[in-house]
């Protein structure tokens, strides 16, 4: 049995467009303090802390944003890769959701008119990756081809204010008070990763959930007093080895063109361009990979004449990048912590966990 792709109608894009600046003030303190009081981030903005509240409410029910933790993969043995699949046209939109309902998936979308599925596994071990990528995926009727590439460092795309499109909507003193709320805050000292306790799986399982769960949720979950909670959530949190993260409908916030660039970048330039790109506010996540594209970038534009106008004049001007492939995404079956539905996330399905394999 398949299951439908989640499809974001024209429609819906057209009709629901956040416009209001107070909801994008709120959306921006919250991609910078994603856990941060009601009461601070109504203080910074200069709004009551019940509307700050009813709006993120109001935000989160109609699908516009979700806050959500998420283990570091670097601390977790979990091996990320990035695969593009070709396919044939009419098998590829089955084939996305079938992988969108595994957890070892993080997300999965159509590209290339829908020709192309492109995801992220990070799998708990060798085994388990070897079996999707090697024997399940080539050997598949409808498969045409398999490219997948180690992502070996990360530029940009692992922390809630990665995309930064919307920095505008907050002055200079807004933001700095807002990271100073966050954890870890920006005066923090290089992530150190702790090693696991039993109960972190209890706590990272409530805020892959709901990255704004209270203390007495966590508290319950893992069977510990909320004063210990908080204590080992900061743990977690300030040394890297948790992180929390924001999906984003972007189609309901005006943002219409998201594409993935594959760019080929002389290896003595390799990571000066990937520091680069990362601060492009268009960038929500770049990384440096194996294989013929050795730099991997995702941008959000608000149209294609808005991505045309990002790679020809910021990208193509950076030193060191030598080729460019531009691939839009024709469609978002499931980001790091939801699936979309008619443009909007939703809470995504009871998954397909494979059984762990030792390495």
């Amino acid at each position: 049995m398949t299951t439908a792709v989640p499809r974001e109608s024209d429609t819906t894009r057209a009709r629901h467009v956040v416009t209001d600046p107070d909801d994008l003030r709120i959306i921006r303190a919250l991609q910078l303090a994603p856990r941060a009081p009601f009461a601070r981030i109504a203080a910074v903005l200069c709004l009551p802390e019940r509307t700050v509240a009813r709006r993120y409410g109001a935000l989160r029910r109609d699908g516009i944003l979700r806050i959500f933790g998420i283990l570091n993969p670097a601390t977790t043995g979990e091996h990320p890769w990035s695969v593009r699949v070709h396919c044939r046209p009419d098998s590829a939109e089955a084939l996305a959701a079938a992988l969108a309902r595994r957890d070892d998936i993080a997300w999965v979308v159509l590209s290339a008119g829908g020709s192309e599925v492109t995801f992220a596994i990070r799998s708990l071990s060798a085994e388990q990756r070897d079996t999707l990528l090697t024997r399940r995926l080539p050997r598949a009727a409808h498969v045409l081809s398999v490219e997948a590439s180690v992502l070996l460092h990360y530029f940009v795309g692992q922390r809630s204010d990665d995309w930064g499109a919307l920095a505008g909507y907050l002055g200079t003193d807004e933001t700095a008070a807002l990271r100073v709320a966050a954890v870890p805050s920006a005066a923090a000292p290089a992530p150190r990763p702790v090693p696991l306790e039993p109960a972190d799986e209890a706590i990272a399982a409530v805020l892959a959930r709901d990255g704004r769960a209270s203390y007495a949720e966590l508290a319950a979950a893992a069977g510990m007093s909320e004063g210990r909670v908080t204590r080992r959530l900061g743990a977690l949190l300030q040394s890297g080895t948790m992180h929390l993260d924001m999906d984003l409908a972007m189609t309901r916030l005006g943002y219409n063109a998201k594409a993935h660039l594959y760019m080929g970048v002389s290896p003595a330039r390799l990571h000066e361009t990937g520091q680069a790109l990362a601060d492009l506010p268009e960038v929500a996540f770049a990384a440096a990979r194996s294989g013929r594209h050795n730099l991997v970038a995702s941008v959000v534009c608000r149209d294609l004449a808005d991505l045309y106008a990002f790679t020809t004049r910021r990208v193509g001007q950076l030193d060191g990048i030598q080729t460019l492939e531009i691939s839009p995404v024709f469609r978002t079956v499931k980001q790091s912590g939801a699936w979309t539905d008619d443009g909007r996330l939703v809470e995504p399905p009871l998954v397909h966990r494979p059984r762990r394999q030792p390495a």
